[in-house]
């Protein structure tokens, strides 16, 4: 009876390391982003987390020939990415992200991160 019940906190614990593993820290796409950079800024309570807003523009589905504009809003793990971002906002850039299925706290509100600056005009 012992041994049973320490195999099933056993795989219950390894069921929920794959779930948050799954979640939190699997990289489900990447991909680059390019647009206005609308603001780059530094916030939160507990964890103060870099945070940007880049605005994409293109043809959508409005009034046939008008232009609209698509908000990309995500986060930055580096430090040195958002000086960069920061001292350039209203430039164009080009930028790197990874895409996670969940957010975490000390990474960013969004569960888009931004890891790199590919280009910027």
């Amino acid at each position: 009876m012992k041994k049973s019940l320490w195999i099933i906190l056993g795989v219950v614990l390894l069921l929920l390391g794959v779930f948050v593993w799954y979640k939190y820290y699997f990289v489900f796409g990447e991909g680059v982003k390019s647009g206005y950079l609308n603001y780059a800024m530094k916030k939160g309570y507990v964890f103060k987390t870099y945070e940007g807003k880049l605005i994409q523009e293109g043809f959508g589905s409005g009034k046939t020939g008008t232009i609209t504009s698509y908000e990309f809003e995500f986060s930055v793990d580096d430090p040195e990415v958002f000086k960069q971002l920061e001292t350039n906002s209203g430039k164009t850039f080009d930028l790197h992200y990874k895409e996670y299925n969940g957010a975490l706290p000390w990474r960013g509100n969004t569960k888009f991160v931004v890891d790199k600056v590919v280009n910027m005009k």
